[in-house]
């Protein structure tokens, strides 16, 4: 038998100190040995769900699917354990989505797409070694074609409060007047042969895609669809 290399043997002993120290199991649902397993793609390849907020947004809302199971947990393992790994394979299913909905005649015709995350705060993307969504986007376009891009242009103010656990009210409260836009995108970017979509992890009262959506028009761009991983 031939003795394996030095150098071989130790990028052999980093691998299995790697594996016991993160082990390599599905985003989904904790399955050992891969991470994103059939059964979890299976559900994220589902038709994309209509969606009908409780806080009305100025544009029709869909999702990939629903928020629980292994989207919920992909969700949560990406934006709050570090599973950057599963940008790709959310955004797979985003684009999945979005070329269903396409082919439904629910998404408009266009010669350009162009993918505008939600805002977040600086400080939470900082935290999380980037902007999650944003990463989903980025990843989405690689299936989308070289005729769609992310445009980052929205950021939530630092002073704003976390909207987590605020009724549908109080997050419209929380968020008026605290979504930025961060540039001005050039105007080729964003002409009428361009379809925008509003791209967000999770749905629930609608309160943040009605304050970007609304942000966005302000500013002279139409938001056609609003598009989220999953629906609450």
């Amino acid at each position: 038998m031939r003795s394996v290399g030095p150098l071989r043997a130790l990028r052999g002993v980093a691998a299995a100190v790697g594996d016991l120290a993160v082990p390599l199991v599905c985003g989904g649902c904790g399955r050992p040995g891969t991470p994103w397993c059939p059964v979890c793609d299976a559900q994220l390849r589902d038709a994309p769900r209509a969606l009908a907020p409780r806080v009305e947004v100025d544009a029709p809302a869909w999702a990939v699917g629903r928020y629980d199971g292994p989207l919920r947990a992909a969700v949560l393992a990406l934006k709050e354990h570090g599973r950057r790994d599963l940008a790709p394979i959310l955004g797979d299913g985003l684009a999945a989505a979005l070329l269903t909905l396409a082919q439904w005649g629910d998404l408009p015709s266009g010669r350009r797409l162009a993918l505008i995350p939600a805002p977040t705060k600086a400080s939470a993307a900082r935290r999380r070694g980037g902007d999650p969504v944003a990463a989903v986007a980025a990843s989405a376009t690689g299936l989308l074609g070289p005729r769609a891009r992310v445009l980052p242009l929205l950021a939530t103010a630092p002073l704003a409060r976390d909207s987590a656990g605020l009724g549908a009210g109080a997050r419209t409260a929380n968020l008026a007047g605290s979504i930025d836009l961060t540039r001005t995108p050039p105007a080729a970017a964003l002409d009428d042969d361009t379809v925008v979509v509003l791209v967000d992890d999770v749905l629930t009262t609608g309160a943040t895609a009605a304050a970007s959506t609304r942000r966005l028009a302000a500013a002279g761009i139409v938001v056609d669809v609003v598009a989220v991983l999953a629906g609450a």
